[in-house]
């Protein structure tokens, strides 16, 4: 990619995380013909939480189920630039919810001739009834209103609060709900009836990602790897802790007790963490950065010895016995994925568990638990063998917005589309 001439110096810019927000930040201040900078990465390799990883039998996880799908002209000529169609796979997006001994098509809400008739009547009849005065949206409120608000309780009951539950790991009264805009599926009461009488016309695709692209090896931390490796290496440099910074002296130091100096300073890490390294930060900012709400994610991947079949490309799993509330079909994805590319030999399934944050758990417990669930479910034969199990905790995952907050940041889960209730 071309770059213009030297742009005029501005001084020292230190970029602390080289996830997909420090990476691209690098990136431009190249393209614009910046040259004084330095990335500032705790971990042995860049690519923060869209990173990937290879277990030490052969299979590639990536931190959390992440795709690639994008509405910004500037990520897509990224992408053309790191990768040739060849390098890209292209998927139709199938998913699919347990509800109970069968699935139901996501978004459930778009469903519900599909129900057993007793659920059926008990949904549509609290979704007409429901529905806010004036057809808009309703006020603002705690989530957990919100949803009966637009849902009815019905349709709560059966899909929204247990599933939200698991994944925000939160009480769904103590979050707000002005983030939803976008993120949780629209009714249509019209195209519901109409499912109801046969005459629907088919179903339309909801969401940014009904096709998403994956890249054929290396995991989503692919896209990542790429775009670092064309950053002078000289700039970028692995294992440096930040552990605190002085903006008085304009320095950040590492945890070796090394001091790096900065005219200006990019942090991309989580708001909570800034606060409290910061020197001389007001005690109200860090007050309320102590009370920025996430959760903790544990990604389990299974992978077994048995040929990938399943078509679809992840599930959603609302009961409160299966420990995860996602299973992605990794192998899918990409068969690179599993070892040599096999999939006639082997699948892999990748899991995710929310806990709030600190809680810790038995990890043996948690992949023994998921392995249960996932042959329980079907999506794994009783007897197939395990070829591996890799555990990976991913401690700042979603934000959860409290209600009453004046927060509309996502402050974690970068390259992520959360599961508020759509895709």
């Amino acid at each position: 990619m071309p770059h213009p001439a030297h742009a005029p110096d501005t001084g020292r810019i230190v970029i602390v995380g080289t996830g997909p927000c420090g990476l691209a930040c690098a990136d431009e201040l190249t393209r614009l013909g910046h040259r004084n900078f330095l990335l500032l990465e705790s971990a042995s390799a860049p690519g923060g939480l869209a990173s990937s990883v290879v277990d030490a039998a052969g299979f590639t996880w990536d931190l959390g189920g992440h795709v690639v799908f994008s509405h910004f002209g500037e990520f897509d000529r990224l992408l053309a630039e790191l990768f040739t169609s060849e390098e890209l796979l292209q998927h139709d997006r199938s998913f699919y919810i347990r509800y109970g001994d069968g699935w139901m098509p996501y978004p459930f809400q778009r469903h519900l001739h599909r129900l057993p008739a007793k659920d059926a009547v008990a949904c549509l009849r609290d979704l007409l009834s429901a529905r806010p005065s004036g057809g808009g949206s309703p006020a603002p409120a705690d989530f957990a209103t919100w949803l009966g608000t637009v849902y009815g309780q019905a349709l709560v009951d059966r899909f929204f609060a247990p599933y939200n539950t698991k994944v925000w790991a939160t009480p769904l009264e103590d979050m707000g709900s002005a983030w939803v805009a976008e993120r949780v599926a629209p009714v249509d009461v019209e195209e519901i009836l109409a499912a109801f009488v046969g005459t629907a016309a088919p179903a339309r695709r909801w969401g940014p990602n009904a096709t998403f692209a994956f890249p054929a090896s290396g995991g989503t931390g692919e896209i990542w790897r790429r775009l670092a490796a064309r950053i002078d290496a000289g700039r970028l440099r692995t294992q440096a802790h930040v552990v605190a910074v002085d903006p008085c002296t304009s320095t950040v130091v590492l945890a070796d007790g090394e001091k790096v100096g900065y005219d200006h300073l990019v942090a991309t890490g989580p708001l909570d963490q800034l606060a409290a390294m910061t020197a001389a930060c007001p005690a109200s900012l860090r007050t309320s950065a102590r009370s920025l709400r996430h959760t903790t994610v544990a990604m389990v991947g299974l992978g077994y010895r048995t040929p990938t079949t399943d078509s679809r490309s992840w599930l959603y799993f609302p009961q409160p016995d299966t420990p995860f509330y996602r299973a992605t079909n990794f192998s899918k994805y990409a068969p690179a994925n599993v070892p040599g590319a096999d999939t006639g030999t082997y699948s892999a399934w990748m899991t995710e568990t929310s806990l709030p944050p600190g809680q810790g758990f038995d990890r043996h417990a948690l992949v023994r638990s998921c392995d249960k669930a996932l042959r329980r479910h079907g999506l794994v034969p009783e007897r197939a063998p395990i070829a591996s199990s890799h555990v990976e905790v991913i401690p700042y995952a979603y934000c959860r917005i409290r209600q009453r907050s004046p927060c509309r940041r996502r402050c974690g889960g970068v390259g992520r589309w959360h599961d508020g209730s759509a895709r």
